[in-house]
C-alpha cells in the first residue's frame, strides 16, 4: 500500500514549499538530495511532499540569522 496525502496531513506539496521559502522547487530538489531539507516520497511516482513543521521551522531560523 502506497501512502497518500490524507494519511499525512501536515505535508506540503512541493510548489507550496517552495512558495512558502520564495524558492525555486529544483532548489528544494537539491535540499533534499545534500539532505539539508529532507522530503518524504508519497505515492506510485514518489511524489516530493515536505513536513510543513519543518519548512516552518527553516523559515524561523532563516529569519533569526538576519
Amino acid at each position: 500500500m502506497y501512502d497518500t496525502e490524507e494519511s499525512h496531513p501536515k505535508l506540503i506539496t512541493l510548489k507550496q514549499a517552495a512558495e512558502l521559502l520564495n524558492c525555486h522547487p529544483n532548489t528544494l530538489r537539491l535540499w533534499d538530495k545534500s539532505g539539508y531539507l529532507k522530503a518524504i516520497r508519497i505515492g506510485k511516482r514518489g511524489d516530493r511532499r515536505y513536513k510543513k513543521d519543518d519548512v516552518l521551522n527553516l523559515i524561523e531560523n532563516k529569519a533569526g540569522d538576519n
